[in-house]
């Protein structure tokens, strides 16, 4: 398996900056193709393809923003750094696609009940085909990335471009209908599968980006890579109280580790240090906190949260 904070947060905001680039780019071009064929044709299935790029390029705007955002070091007033900056970026995502929804399911009742005709179906189809190609090579290019990086904001963005690339889909399917057998009707039924395809694409994205703000754990194979990197001195023998999380591109690990009480400071000091290089190597964008015990003479302590991390760890 990939291991998604195997880069340096330099790595990662290269990465995601472009990326976020080319989302932008994308929603921008779409957005004017498809305007300027929904006012040739009157389709409301491109109308609500046009409305949902108008919303992706203001989430792609987000998006671009916070990635950059997210991997500036951290100040007097973010000691942990700036990285949940994607998670709400990722939330704002979420709410555009859900207003996204909203707005073409109003329009599609509404042209259920009052049918227009397709005025061109030849150039709402066309523009329907671009849109696939170029959604298409953004989804790709996002997925890459995403192979490399842990980044929620890309996720985010990505996410919402798989559901345009799928109403994309069954709003060429419903409009080529519509125009070439003269169903009216099932242009307004494309953009209510649409927006429902769209709830359910906002739905994972708001779970995602919850998961990160309410510093959700790393998966149980990375808590147990790092548990082996830290014992693969034996004079660590035992780690307990691993705490982790993920804030953008960067991750917070801290632990409480258990030494031979008989070890000088300055000896406990160096096994710490090398134990720290070790688990930096694998997760270069890592922030550690490593507390030592005198293995078997450590009174119980912790704060606020060491019963509930003990009994998790």
């Amino acid at each position: 398996m990939t291991d998604l904070h195997a880069l340096t947060p330099a790595q990662t905001a290269a990465l995601t900056r472009r990326v976020t680039l080319y989302s932008v780019a994308t929603a921008a071009v779409l957005v004017a193709i498809k305007l300027a064929a929904w006012l040739a044709s009157g389709s409301v299935a491109l109308l609500a393809s046009t409305a949902d790029s108008g919303l992706d390029l203001l989430a792609s705007l987000t998006t671009f923003y916070a990635v950059r955002f997210a991997v500036t070091p951290p100040d007097a007033e973010h000691r942990y750094g700036h990285g949940k900056a994607e998670g709400f970026a990722s939330l704002v995502q979420a709410g555009l696609v859900f207003a996204s929804a909203a707005l073409i399911g109003q329009e599609a009742i509404v042209d259920l009940m009052h049918p227009r005709p397709i005025a061109d179906g030849g150039w709402a189809l066309a523009v329907m085909g671009v849109s696939l190609v170029m959604t298409g090579g953004l989804i790709a290019a996002q997925g890459r990335v995403l192979k490399q990086t842990s980044s929620v904001a890309v996720s985010g963005d990505r996410a919402h471009y798989a559901a345009d690339f799928a109403s994309n889909l069954i709003a060429l399917a419903g409009i080529g209908l519509a125009a070439w057998l003269g169903w009216r009707s099932l242009d307004a039924l494309a953009a209510l599968a649409i927006a429902a395809l769209l709830l359910w694409g906002a739905v994972g994205v708001f779970r995602e980006a919850s998961g990160q703000l309410m510093d959700h754990e790393l998966p149980d194979e990375v808590r147990a890579r790092i548990v082996d990197l830290m014992t693969e001195d034996r004079r660590v023998t035992d780690v307990h109280q691993l705490r982790t999380r993920a804030a953008g591109p960067y991750v917070h690990i801290q632990m409480h580790i258990d030494l031979d009480p008989e070890l000088t400071l300055e000896a406990a000091h160096q096994v710490i240090v090398a134990a720290e290089k070790r688990v930096l190597d694998a997760f270069p964008s890592a922030d550690i906190i490593i507390h030592a015990d005198p293995r078997g003479r450590a009174e119980p302590h912790g704060g606020a949260f060491a019963e509930a991390a003990a009994s998790s760890s």
